[in-house]
């Protein structure tokens, strides 16, 4: 079915894109998700990333455990992990024998345990449930994006990279999707970035992951973007943005 004209179709977002100040790179950023008030609601009602609701085993989206991004990210997360004691880690002893395992497809990932990440703390673990790397980081004072894989401090962002013929990069930055787990995400049951109880936060996304938002694209390019949604975003702005299609009635 066609839709209507002047219909907004259901999953449609607005996007933003400039050249890179630095080098041969355009970014496409997704500004819906941006703007929009996600925020993580682990333990707060977050279903689990399962085939059924799965709330009290607080397992947030850990159950399939980790891929990194490469052999440099596995051992950030290696040197990390040597740091754990057992009162933050409740896997300690497990962990001694290796956190990191060879995929099937061949990727690096994270053991498992018990059915999850070896890193997540099961509930009535004494040092809090959750995981352990990102129990140490609020302990330490430190953002989570120094201890955790990429993909657990970047989620629910996504980076995509395709460089074309000429060399030019193009840099897309949007929220994380059911298709980017592979074939598996069909399964899920329920996930954060297509549910309207997890868009309860009070700052928009690009303010509340400022930190994570700068490690992906840097500095100088957060700025720019930045600017651009501060003013998108004021008050006295007559332009209304586009809702964020799990917000929309």
């Amino acid at each position: 079915m066609k839709p209507k004209p002047g219909r907004v179709p259901d999953d449609a977002h607005e996007w933003i894109s400039f050249d890179d100040p630095g080098e041969e790179r355009t970014w496409l950023f997704d500004v819906t998700f941006l703007v929009s008030p996600w925020t993580c609601i682990f333990g707060q009602g977050c279903e689990v990333v399962l085939t059924g609701p799965a709330p009290e085993l607080e397992q947030g989206c850990c159950s399939y455990g980790a891929h990194f991004t490469g052999k440099e990210d596995a051992q950030n997360v290696e040197r990390a992990a040597a740091t754990l004691t057992p009162d933050l880690w409740q896997f300690h002893r497990r962990g001694k024998k290796g956190v990191v395992k060879r995929l099937p497809d061949g990727d690096l990932g994270t053991r498992m345990v018990d059915g999850a990440c070896i890193f997540l703390n099961r509930p009535g673990f004494p040092g809090g449930t959750g995981c352990a790397l990102h129990r140490a980081a609020i302990d330490r004072g430190v953002n989570h994006v120094e201890l955790k894989p990429e993909v657990c401090w970047q989620l629910p962002l996504r980076r995509e990279d395709e460089t074309a013929p000429d060399g030019r990069v193009t840099s897309v930055v949007r929220q994380w999707e059911r298709r980017d787990w592979g074939a598996g995400g069909d399964e899920f049951h329920w996930w954060c970035t297509q549910d309207p109880e997890a868009f309860v936060g009070h700052r928009p996304v690009y303010v509340s992951m400022r930190t994570e938002l700068e490690a992906m694209v840097g500095k100088k390019v957060y700025r720019r973007l930045s600017a651009y949604l501060d003013q998108r975003t004021a008050p006295r702005v007559a332009v209304t943005l586009l809702p964020h299609p799990a917000t929309r009635s």
